[in-house]
């Protein structure tokens, strides 16, 4: 039975769950979206307040070893919340617009959200197993939200049955580490000798799950469909905190449960990282949809994130967690500012040339646009530069320096469809007139805030980085 301390360890996920239940009831008594949304980001703020806290705790096992709290679970929890809490907030405007404000909407993130704190604090692979299906049957639900578009049953039918395939391939994999190290605790099956081909083959089959959720090449199929055919306030959701969590799910998994065959594993997250790279920024060059744009940009970026945990030292993992903080921010701020763009009635402003000319009809959108972009491409000042510099850096320190060179020009090549967004925001002439509705307050800080962020985390990184140096 867990003990008093226990639930307060793991009090941040507790908010959430019991949140989640809060703003179920009270959409189904009330029938208000608003009600919903009002709990939800209430909810999500304390939980964060929390997160925020555990931060400066050592890292400590609780409910009998099964999750571990403080340290980088701590840190990516909090990832967790500041993405969520962001999107929630982005949501109430972009899905009245769209005629889809709906308070079930708020719960679903919710209870994903608790999923997603699971997976991140994992310490066995049951609750990691738990996690990830929490999640993700979560997300299924919020990728098919608009039931009349035949884009968004097509995301989330696809996102279903991949889904549920590559769940095939994790379970099975946990169930051959359970036979081969006879525990699913990540310190026992470390303790594993003598790997033999029963081993070998649930790393190989965990690790493709992982990198299916992750949407790294050639596991990415599914990520530019489901990202364009689902709400936008939801893709940014799903392109950021889903992706946290799995991403320091595998960092735990890679530290604690198979530290001992690193060099056997980092050459395959290499091979993976140089191939996730060149084809999310090759295919986003030639894409004219903003979404699908951004969709391969994520995977791009899920590239730059595998060099650091290829170099696989705790240098390079405590350059990923900072490269997720950087990669959330900026990541929810562009396509903030592409839904804002996409509710607008009378154009399909999903696709690039309908910018042209709105850097001057809304100066300050324009602008908070073309930071997120800038920063994404990894332009300094911005988090992004910074990034992935500690993520090459720490590479370069264990010799990958073919790997980072790829990396580089990979990065490189991103800043044309990045900068091509920006040439039609300032210097097309628009195609016809239309009139532009102004985003709300909160709606409008919040980007404000977002941008904020990504500029002080490129100019003072040392103090998160000095935090995760004690780790």
């Amino acid at each position: 039975m867990e003990t008093p301390q226990d639930l307060l360890l793991f009090l941040p996920a507790i908010v959430v769950a019991i949140g989640g239940v809060v703003v179920m009831m009270a959409d189904a008594y009330a029938h208000k979206a608003v009600t919903a949304f009002w709990l939800s980001a209430g909810f999500l703020l304390a939980a964060l307040a929390l997160s925020v806290a555990d931060l400066f705790r050592p890292a400590e096992e609780a409910f009998y070893g099964l999750v571990i709290t403080g340290g980088i679970a701590a840190f990516g929890c909090m990832l967790i919340l500041l993405g969520t809490f962001f999107c929630v907030i982005l949501c109430r405007e972009y899905l009245t617009g769209i005629g889809h404000h709906l308070g079930e909407v708020y719960s679903m993130i919710m209870f994903a959200t608790v999923g997603m704190l699971v997976l991140a604090s994992s310490n066995n692979l049951v609750t990691v197993f738990l996690g990830l299906e929490t999640m993700s049957i979560s997300l299924y639900v919020l990728a098919g939200l608009v039931k009349n578009e035949k884009a968004g049953i097509e995301a989330a039918l696809k996102y279903f049955l991949l889904g549920a395939f590559s769940t095939g391939f994790f379970l099975y994999g946990i169930a051959l580490l359970y036979g081969a190290s006879g525990s699913t605790s990540l310190y026992a099956i470390g303790q594993v000798t003598e790997p033999g081909l029963i081993y070998w083959s649930g790393v190989s089959l965990l690790l493709v799950g992982f990198l299916f959720k992750i949407s790294a090449v050639p596991f990415h199929m599914w990520t530019p469909d489901v990202y364009q055919g689902s709400p936008t306030t939801i893709t940014a959701y799903m392109s950021t905190a889903s992706k946290t969590a799995a991403v320091v799910a595998l960092i735990l998994i890679l530290d604690r449960a198979i530290p001992h065959i690193h060099s056997e594993w980092s050459r395959v997250l290499a091979v993976i990282a140089v191939l996730t790279m060149v084809l999310g920024n090759l295919v986003a060059i030639v894409q004219d949809n903003v979404k699908r744009m951004l969709a391969y940009s994520s995977i791009a970026h899920v590239g730059y994130i595998l060099v650091g945990l290829a170099a696989g030292t705790a240098l390079a993992y405590n350059a990923v967690l900072y490269y997720l903080l950087a990669y959330t921010i900026m990541n929810v701020g562009a396509f903030g500012v592409v839904a804002y763009y996409e509710r607008q009635k009378g154009l399909d402003f999903t696709n690039v040339s309908s910018y042209a000319g709105l850097g001057y009809k809304q100066p300050l959108l324009g602008v908070l646009l073309s930071i997120f972009l800038f920063s994404l491409a990894g332009i300094p000042p911005f988090a992004g530069f910074i990034g992935k510099y500690l993520v090459f850096a720490a590479a370069i320190n264990e010799g990958m320096i073919g790997l980072v060179v790829l990396g580089v020009l990979a990065s490189a090549a991103s800043v044309y469809y990045y900068l091509r967004v920006m040439v039609y925001l300032y210097m097309k002439e628009p195609g016809q007139e239309t009139a532009i509705d102004q985003p709300g307050a909160v709606y409008k800080y919040s980007l404000l805030v977002l941008a904020i962020l990504t500029v002080y985390f490129g100019i003072q990184p040392a103090g998160v980085v000095d935090l995760l140096m004690g780790y």
